[in-house]
């Protein structure tokens, strides 16, 4: 699993506009999540390729059995049928864009 992670030197300042336009500028439509303290996702599929990127908070995320913990700028991708579970870190609620190929 290979973390990307927000670069304000190259990238500039993290907004969510700004998360999102790269975003959509890989080919993704992109969905705003914002995830209370306690919320758990538990093992789990998608059809679809997916990234999950981080605009605050701190998100466990177990992908195939490696784990990672997503802080904000970071994103991963989730490939299509890939086994993973999540879960908020910390009191803070994380908010989220979830980015999914068409």
């Amino acid at each position: 699993m290979q973390i990307e992670r927000w670069n304000s030197d190259v990238d500039g300042l993290l907004t969510e506009e700004a998360l999102r336009r790269r975003l959509e500028q890989q080919g993704y439509l992109v969905s705003r999540y914002v995830y209370p303290p306690g919320t758990r996702f538990p093992d789990h599929s998608h059809s679809i390729d997916k990234v999950d990127a981080v605009l605050s908070g701190r998100f466990r995320l177990i992908l195939e059995g490696e784990e990672v913990i997503l802080q904000a700028g970071d994103s991963v991708a989730v490939p299509r049928g890939a086994v993973h579970s999540a879960e908020v870190v910390g009191e803070e609620p994380v908010v989220s864009l979830d980015a999914c190929m068409p």
